[in-house]
């Protein structure tokens, strides 16, 4: 049911006339239109009259411009029939109709409920459907664009609970940029006193970017009305954490208690680093299975590119230390996954992708758990270790890169093992690199097994002085 009504504007214009507006409520929500009819005087309206004498005789130009509201009241209602046959009728798209525009498409809205804020509409239905399909990673940067730009409309557009296509404008997302450089870093106690990130600024704009590029495909915005052919933006080049070759050393020689916390954390932190820099979240979910032939093959979870490497020895000595006569193929080679648990029975990527996304969620979360539980267990042995760095699981990759690199390795074979897509990291997409090519880098970092210099340091490397002092001796003896 629709209802229709004409009021005056309470506050006159610049010019102190009275504009008359055109109230249309539908489903209890109300839209006002602006009418083209300015009154001098408020005393010219009479809002409760008798047929369609809404401007008295007072005013000069009452016949004409009450034919006028009476024609306009009319479009309204033919407006309302129109659309309610296509259930698409709503305060809104009956007032842009009688206004002579297009429907715009809802970008986003919400409503606050007591489980947080509950969305709806084109970014929120792209959100879901990127949960659905498992893209964990994605979903959560979407996720966290959805709650910026509700946080925006709330403090900067009088608590406006919708955004329409039409609504986005160079100046709506200039000022969503502006609002976001106001914001502080939520992430912990220490961090509170930090504005965000322009980087993490960069993220949510690309999100809203990519939303509105996909919206554009669909029909839902012109390429003319899209701000972000005009409006750019750019992060901050950082400089990554790395340790180096004797950083790598201290970590080896400290002193661990066997099946520990500290112990476990550094057994993947370096085996993550002879391995050319496996990702936390790859590294928790290996399984035997993907040992084979002196050989580590699996697929990676961020790109599902397949990685076949040579375990050198010091990733092939790691691996003894958790391999027993029990251990089965699909059992997790490390002890911080669960192999009772329900994702567990996901054994291979391909069987991960096909999970339920709440179930894809939940591992999401307890890699994720895991991976901040190492974090913190090396930022202890950092200190142990007389390492002023902020050491982390991810940091083994950028070690790997940078002692390769100091090692005379070429760039397109460290970017082939780290299996970067762009090599800006990687200088551009590179194709698939022969394993030979990439075992060969490998040795050249670590050391080959028919390398006796190589194997002779790797084994003074695990020795500690005391024992070091001893080999000496026998050898002058």
């Amino acid at each position: 049911m629709a209802t229709y009504r004409f009021e005056l504007n309470a506050k006159p214009n610049r010019n102190k006339k009275y504009n008359i507006l055109l109230c249309v409520t539908i489903a209890g929500k109300r839209k006002r239109i602006k009418t083209d009819i300015l009154l001098n005087r408020k005393g010219d309206f009479n809002a409760k009259c008798k047929g369609n004498n809404w401007i008295r005789e007072s005013e000069p130009n009452s016949k004409v411009w009450n034919e006028y509201l009476a024609d306009l009241l009319e479009d309204a209602r033919k407006s309302y029939k129109e659309l309610k046959e296509t259930s698409a009728a709503t305060a809104e798209s009956v007032a842009l109709l009688v206004k002579g525009e297009e429907q715009s498409h809802t970008f986003l809205k919400w409503d606050s409920t007591e489980a947080g804020l509950e969305f709806s509409g084109f970014a929120a239905e792209r959100t879901q459907q990127i949960l659905d399909a498992g893209g964990i990673r994605n979903w959560k940067k979407y996720n966290g664009f959805l709650n910026k730009l509700a946080g925006f409309m709330d403090k900067k557009m009088r608590h406006k609970k919708e955004v329409l296509f039409s609504e986005i404008t160079l100046e709506f997302v200039t000022r969503f940029d502006d609002h976001l450089h106001t914001l502080h870093n939520a992430r912990g106690k220490k961090e509170a006193d930090k504005m965000l990130h322009q980087n993490s600024i960069v993220v949510i704009l690309k999100v809203f970017k990519t939303l509105l590029k996909r919206g554009m495909e669909l029909g839902y915005i012109t390429p003319d009305k899209n701000p972000f052919l005009v409006f750019k933006f750019s992060g901050i080049k950082t400089e990554k954490e790395k340790l180096d070759s004797s950083e790598i050393q201290a970590l080896e020689a400290l002193e661990l208690k066997e099946g520990s916390l500290d112990w476990h954390s550094r057994n993947c932190f370096l085996f993550s680093f002879y391995c050319a820099g496996i990702r936390a979240g790859d590294l928790l979910q290996l399984r035997w299975l993907n040992v084979v032939g002196g050989r580590l093959n699996y697929q990676m979870g961020k790109n599902h590119k397949t990685r076949d490497l040579k375990l050198v020895p010091q990733a092939a000595a790691i691996l003894d230390l958790y391999r027993t006569e029990s251990s089965k193929p699909t059992d997790y080679i490390f002890p911080f996954m669960d192999n009772r648990k329900t994702y567990a029975s996901a054994i291979l990527q391909a069987d991960r992708d096909t999970l339920p996304s709440d179930m894809k969620q939940k591992l999401f979360e307890e890699v994720s758990a895991k991976n901040a539980l190492i974090n913190k267990s090396l930022k202890r042995l950092a200190e142990k270790a007389d390492i002023s760095k902020k050491v982390s699981m991810h940091i083994s990759r950028h070690s790997f890169a940078s002692i390769a690199a100091q090692k005379g390795i070429e760039s397109n074979k460290v970017k082939a093992l780290l299996a970067h897509s762009r090599l800006q990291t990687t200088e551009g997409y590179m194709g698939n690199f022969n394993t030979d090519e990439n075992d060969k880098a490998l040795e050249s970092v670590f050391g080959s097994p028919t390398d006796k210099k190589a194997q002779l340091l790797a084994l003074i490397q695990g020795m500690n002085e005391e024992e070091i002092t001893s080999v000496l001796a026998s050898l002058n003896q």
